[in-house]
């Protein structure tokens, strides 16, 4: 979702079983039309020898809704020198509680378990969760202790995450969601690759099959 139209949200279909994105050869990618090369190579935090890629994602956002099954599934099959992590973005301030409850699952180790509730909750549940009350009360009443969980949530050690990865967002130019980072030299997104012209699910799964030819560049040095 765009930066500029992230209030103007649509009803996201159902999510399935998104099939892997294929490793096979894919399409002719141009830089400067399907991806970008950053010309200041942005910092990176994953351990010497893994690759990073980052996905840079609203929880409100429909886009990211549908993307997450197809995502999750692509995690999973990635090589072991590639390292994945989620960023929160916040193009506005009251994106920040969403920011929080993102860097609390992850420093509690609840993303695998939280992550698509959390979206459910939003786009098929219809709940509102945009203030640390309304975040509080509904990892509670799905399971997440809710005194070690608000600790967690107001510690200066997330608020600290919060900010990193708000500043790593605008190292990346980040402008719209979802979108993927490759260690911080290379940026792609489903709506790069497919823009207007494909459908939705198909700028997907060709968005995955960039960000394994770019893992795959940066891998030999490029």
């Amino acid at each position: 979702m765009n930066r500029r139209d992230w209030l103007t949200l649509c009803t996201a279909a159902t999510a399935g079983a998104w099939p892997l994105a294929g490793r096979a050869q894919a399409p002719n990618f141009v830089e400067g039309q399907q991806y970008q090369k950053l010309q200041r190579p942005v910092g990176v935090s994953a351990p010497a020898g893994k690759i990073e890629v980052v996905e840079f994602f609203w929880y409100g956002c429909p886009h990211c809704f549908a993307f997450e099954p197809r995502i999750e599934a692509w995690v999973k099959a990635l090589p072991a020198d590639v390292a994945f992590r989620r960023v929160h973005v916040g193009f506005r301030p009251s994106f920040k509680p969403l920011q929080q409850l993102a860097v609390s699952l992850e420093v509690m180790g609840l993303i695998d378990t939280m992550q698509q509730k959390v979206f459910n909750a939003i786009h098929v549940e219809r709940q509102r969760l945009d203030t640390a009350e309304s975040i509080i009360d509904f990892v509670a009443k799905n399971g997440v202790d809710r005194a070690k969980f608000t600790q967690v949530f107001n510690s200066f050690g997330v608020q600290s995450k919060v900010q990193q990865g708000t500043k790593l967002a605008e190292d990346y130019r980040i402008d719209g969601v979802p979108a993927l980072g490759i260690h911080g030299r290379y940026l792609t997104s489903p709506s790069m690759v497919g823009g207007d012209r494909l459908p939705e699910v198909e700028g997907q799964r060709l968005a995955l099959q960039l960000a394994d030819q770019l893992i795959v560049r940066v891998r030999k040095g490029a």
